[in-house]
């Protein structure tokens, strides 16, 4: 068995932290049935750098991941650190690096292909604002359509040029993309976003009439979630959220932080 080896670099508080927080988003992707198999990814900024950032070890599944194994790559490519030896993901790299290259405000780019996504990706009305979680997106999503696996670096500057300065990407006919200022952020935004996706599918199997929310209250409704995320992530407010998902790891993933 490969024994894992944590770098001087991981030895730094906020270093150690990003490791544990993208470990722990892994364990929780999984635990909420939202993996796909070693495949789609979830990347962080390795802090105090402008172009490394951890993520995954391509073959290792979700629940496999801890902040010691995670894979150290460079915006070119270059692994610097990989404690396994398994590489990345190609298809990964190309859709992580290119957000990461381009905004300096993300810190966390998470991606999924769960069903209820990729259904949504692949409807041409796309995320439908009905309800309480699904207005919080409403004026704040961007869309990108499909080019096939993504392996051509070509790909990265339309990609980029899609999402614009937003943070949810619907990748069409393909899945989901959140960014966030921090991991917490990108996956309470994922969580939400998945609740959505289930909800609008469930709304429109069921063929009775939809309530309709007005554009307004919609929007209204978006501004509001971003004032809460802001309380956290400009403010410095505790994240409740994320300390309860964290909690819930330590009871039944302990290892996720080692």
């Amino acid at each position: 068995m490969m024994t894992a080896h944590v770098k001087p670099e991981s030895l730094t508080d906020a270093t150690r932290e990003a490791r544990v927080d993208l470990a722990a988003a892994y364990r929780l992707i999984h635990r909420l049935g939202m993996d796909d198999s070693i495949y789609t990814h979830i990347s962080v900024r390795l802090p105090g750098t402008h172009d490394r950032f951890l993520i995954n070890p391509y073959g290792m599944r979700f629940e496999e991941v801890t902040a010691s194994n995670l894979v150290t790559v460079d915006i070119d490519g270059k692994v610097t650190d990989d404690p396994l030896g398994l590489g990345i993901n190609p298809a990964g790299f190309t859709i992580h690096s290119a957000i990461h290259m381009a905004r300096p405000d993300v810190a966390c780019v998470l991606h999924t292909h769960t069903v209820a996504g990729v259904a949504v990706s692949s409807l041409k009305c796309g995320v439908l604002a009905l309800n309480q979680w699904s207005a919080q997106f409403a004026g704040r999503l961007a869309y990108h359509d499909f080019e096939g696996i993504a392996l051509d670096l070509d790909e990265r500057a339309r990609l980029i040029n899609d999402l614009g300065d937003k943070n949810v990407l619907v990748l069409r006919n393909h899945g989901m993309l959140t960014c966030g200022r921090s991991v917490a952020e990108a996956f309470k935004l994922m969580h939400n976003l998945e609740r959505s996706c289930k909800a609008q599918l469930a709304i429109q199997a069921s063929g009775a009439e939809i309530n309709p929310i007005s554009p307004q209250i919609a929007l209204h409704t978006a501004d509001q979630y971003t004032k809460g995320y802001d309380r956290i992530e400009k403010e410095g407010k505790p994240d409740g959220e994320w300390a309860a998902f964290k909690r819930m790891l330590d009871k039944s993933d302990p290892d996720y932080a080692s």
